[in-house]
């Protein structure tokens, strides 16, 4: 993000944060001393409190934040101030509740180590803030605090993982690498779902841009993780069926990827990603579990995969009509700036509904395989048994899990939503949008090799801060 953290307020409010965040580095976790009275005492509501904040702070203000970064809106500061005040709040509470005793875990030595993106960012915003060293040191730490902004979802999603696995006692000794294996794989669907939105929504000019097709992407993924998978799943000793079944989807992954990077070469379209994610799905719904609950879960993850890759089939060969970056369409409206992929067209014609209908399509995929995701990440033997033991049925506890991917993907499609009618983005009336490791921006069709662009100033402001392109309330 190119904007800043706090405003002109910021040495008033530093005290203070500090004067929070004292008694967390004071604190001294629990460790293997903890009675079993302590182990299973009630969660009382301070602790609650501190989940739900730290949750809407690190799952919703800060992604928004975020966005509001990227597209240069002067809501970026007062967003991410807010959300700072905020989790620093939630850290206190965390080490103030009463009631259940956690011992030491993963996830209460990565709170401390956040500590340190959370003051670099700040160090970084209020720094931005005072608009000093333009020529020399500002430049990179713009970029510096760009690429610390866009990992904060990530970062949010793993230490909240670790709380639930905390808070529920999961993934002990026996469980950890079962736990491993569901957390990090339903993650990368996860990902995978939102970063295919992503690129339909958003990104469809970089991806010309690229020269590369978006198979070429997925194959090059699903190869390198096919070669981990093939030399990770068996730890030694005799051969299990999972063991087995593991290890040649490792073999399938990347024999598949290798396949689909060569038929993708010259920016050619291919249906194998599709086809590998079918089959993984096929395997994993006829993946034999020891509870039927565990069965049926699978079975509905494989199912959502499967669907997953062949909507990825259909809309591949059947969906996708890239528009030329050359043509002249008519300006977007608010339901048009969400999908850049097909260009507008006239209204009321048979154009317009087959573009609205493949716009419509390509939310599909994605979604299935955010669905997928989550499936297999809450289809652990311990979740399950959980599950079991409470004497939820599988029905219930997979239209939960589907309720839950609604909530993230409805999160996703926001959030995309408000980069493209936000900021910089409002006055534009043909956005033309730029994906790339170094920056995310509007710039018109001229300026499209900078990852920065200038956003025009009143007189008076320095010509280093103009080429910047900060905003006035950055």
């Amino acid at each position: 993000m190119a904007g800043d953290l706090l405003s002109g307020t910021s040495p008033l409010i530093l005290p203070l944060i500090l004067t929070w965040i004292t008694p967390v580095l004071a604190h001294e976790h629990h460790g293997a001393d903890l009675t079993e009275e302590e182990l299973h005492a009630p969660v009382d509501a301070i602790l609650w409190i501190h989940i739900a904040l730290q949750a809407i702070v690190w799952g919703v203000i800060f992604p928004i934040g975020m966005v509001l970064g990227l597209s240069r809106s002067r809501w970026h500061v007062p967003v991410q101030s807010l959300a700072f005040v905020l989790t620093f709040g939630g850290i206190f509470l965390g080490h103030a509740h009463g009631g259940r005793k956690f011992p030491s875990s993963v996830h209460s030595q990565l709170g401390s180590w956040f500590l340190v993106p959370i003051f670099a960012q700040l160090g970084l915003g209020i720094y931005l803030k005072l608009h000093i060293h333009e020529r020399t040191i500002r430049p990179y730490a713009v970029r510096a605090h760009g690429i610390l902004g866009r990992i904060w979802p990530i970062l949010g999603w793993v230490q909240g993982l670790f709380g639930v696995i905390t808070l529920r006692g999961f993934c002990g000794e026996v469980g950890a690498g079962q736990c491993a294996a569901h957390y990090i794989m339903g993650s990368g669907f996860i990902g995978y779902g939102i970063i295919m939105a992503l690129l339909l929504v958003v990104g469809d000019d970089w991806v010309r841009r690229s020269s590369r097709s978006p198979e070429w992407w997925d194959s090059w993924v699903i190869m390198l993780w096919g070669m981990v998978n093939t030399f990770t799943e068996h730890h030694g000793g005799a051969w299990s069926v999972k063991d087995m079944q593991h290890t040649v989807l490792g073999i399938l992954w990347w024999a598949g990827g290798a396949l689909g990077i060569f038929l993708s070469r010259n920016n050619q379209r291919n249906v194998l990603p599709g086809v590998i994610i079918i089959l993984t799905g096929w395997a994993m719904s006829d993946h034999t579990q020891a509870l039927m609950l565990s069965t049926k879960v699978h079975a509905m993850f494989g199912y959502s995969l499967m669907l997953a890759g062949l909507a990825r089939i259909v809309e591949v060969c059947f969906i996708s009509q890239p528009s030329s970056p050359q043509s002249n369409t008519p300006p977007l409206d608010d339901n048009d700036s969400e999908h850049t992929l097909a260009p507008s067209a006239p209204k009321d014609t048979r154009v317009t509904a087959k573009i609205n209908a493949d716009r419509t399509f390509r939310h599909l995929p994605p979604f299935l395989l955010v669905a997928s995701g989550l499936l297999f990440m809450s289809a652990t033997d311990e979740e399950l048994a959980a599950v079991h033991e409470a004497g939820m049925d599988h029905v219930t506890y997979i239209l939960s899990m589907y309720s839950i991917a609604f909530l993230l993907y409805l999160l996703t499609v926001f959030l995309l939503h408000l980069y493209s009618t936000s900021g910089r983005n409002v006055s534009s009336t043909q956005p033309n949008v730029v994906f790339s490791a170094e920056g995310i921006e509007l710039s018109g069709p001229d300026d499209a090799s900078k990852w920065y662009a200038p956003v025009p100033r009143e007189e008076g402001r320095s010509a280093a801060a103009h080429v910047l392109g900060e905003d006035e309330d950055d």
